[in-house]
C-alpha cells in the first residue's frame, strides 16, 4: 500500500529537481555572458532602486521623489493626486500619464500599472544587457523551480506521514517505508542546499555583478554646509532606493506608501 504513496513522491521530486537543474544551467549561461564585454551603464538612483528591489522599488522611489518636490500629493487614504503636471523626466511623464486625465487615481493601481510600463522595463533591460540585473525570464523561471522543489519536499513529507500511518509494524513495513522515502527526501533537500549557493543569487533582481555594485554603494553623509537641503534629499532618495519605503522618516508619507506594498 505504501508504494502508492512513494511513487508520486519520487516522480514529483525528480521532475522538480530536473527543472531546477535546467534553471541553474540557464543561470550559468548568464554568468558566462557577463564576461563577454557587457555594455557600460551609469548607475543612478533609479538603477540602484531596480537592482535592490525591482520595478516596484523604482516606482516607490519616483513617488517619494515627486512627493518630496511637491509634484504629487500622496494621501494616507490610498490616493495619488497630481500637483504639477510637468514631468521632468521620462519616468515622471510616464507616471503622470498613468494617473490619467483627471489627475487623481488609486495609489495601488498606479504602482501596479507603472511597474509594468515600458519606461521601467527599459531600466531593467539596460541593466540586464550590462550584466548587472538578472533577466526577468531567468529570475522567474529560477524562482519557480526553487519553489517547486520546496513543494516537492513538503509533499514527500506529507506522503511519508500517510504511508507510515498505514504501514504495518508487525510486517516490518514501517522501516522499509522510511528507508524508501529517504530517496525523495534526500534528493529534494540536497538539491535545495546546492541551489542555495549556485542558484539562489539569480532569484534576486540584481545579478552577482549587480550585487557587488549594491554593496559598493554608500549612503551620503549627513547634510552639512550650503547644500544641506540637496544633501538631505539625496540621502533620503538613496535610502529609499536601497531599502524601500521603510526608509522614509515622514510617518504620513510612510502611511501613504503602505497600501502599495504586497
Amino acid at each position: 500500500m505504501w508504494l502508492f504513496f512513494l511513487v508520486p513522491a519520487c516522480v514529483v521530486a525528480v521532475v522538480s529537481c530536473l527543472r531546477l537543474v535546467r534553471a541553474a544551467a540557464a543561470a550559468d549561461a548568464l554568468a558566462g555572458l557577463e564576461d563577454e564585454e557587457p555594455e557600460t551603464v551609469a548607475i543612478g538612483l533609479y538603477e540602484t532602486a531596480y537592482l535592490a528591489g525591482g520595478p516596484e522599488r523604482v516606482v516607490d522611489l519616483a513617488l517619494v521623489l515627486m512627493s518630496g518636490r511637491g509634484r504629487l500629493h500622496l494621501a494616507h487614504t490610498g490616493w495619488t493626486t497630481v500637483v504639477d503636471p510637468q514631468g521632468r523626466s521620462r519616468l515622471e511623464r510616464a507616471l503622470i500619464s498613468e494617473i490619467g486625465p483627471h489627475g487623481q487615481c488609486r495609489t495601488a493601481e498606479l504602482r501596479e500599472s507603472l511597474a509594468d510600463h515600458p519606461t521601467v522595463a527599459e531600466i531593467g533591460s539596460r541593466l540586464s544587457l550590462a550584466g548587472l540585473a538578472t533577466p526577468v525570464t531567468v529570475r522567474e523561471s529560477t524562482a519557480l523551480a526553487v519553489r517547486q522543489v520546496r513543494q516537492a519536499l513538503v509533499l514527500s513529507v506529507v506522503l511519508l506521514t500517510g504511508a507510515m500511518t498505514l504501514a504495518s509494524p508487525v510486517e516490518g513495513n514501517a522501516a522499509a517505508t522510511l528507508a524508501w522515502f529517504s530517496l525523495p527526501l534526500i534528493l529534494t533537500t540536497g538539491t535545495l542546499l546546492m541551489a542555495r549557493v549556485d542558484v539562489h543569487p539569480y532569484t534576486r533582481w540584481a545579478a552577482p555583478a549587480g550585487q557587488e555594485v549594491l554593496r559598493g554603494i554608500r549612503l551620503p553623509q549627513s547634510p552639512s554646509g550650503r547644500g544641506e537641503a540637496a544633501d538631505a534629499e539625496r540621502q533620503l532618495l538613496t535610502a529609499v532606493a536601497m531599502g524601500g519605503p521603510d526608509a522614509v522618516p515622514d510617518a504620513r508619507l510612510r502611511a501613504a506608501l503602505r497600501p502599495l506594498r504586497r
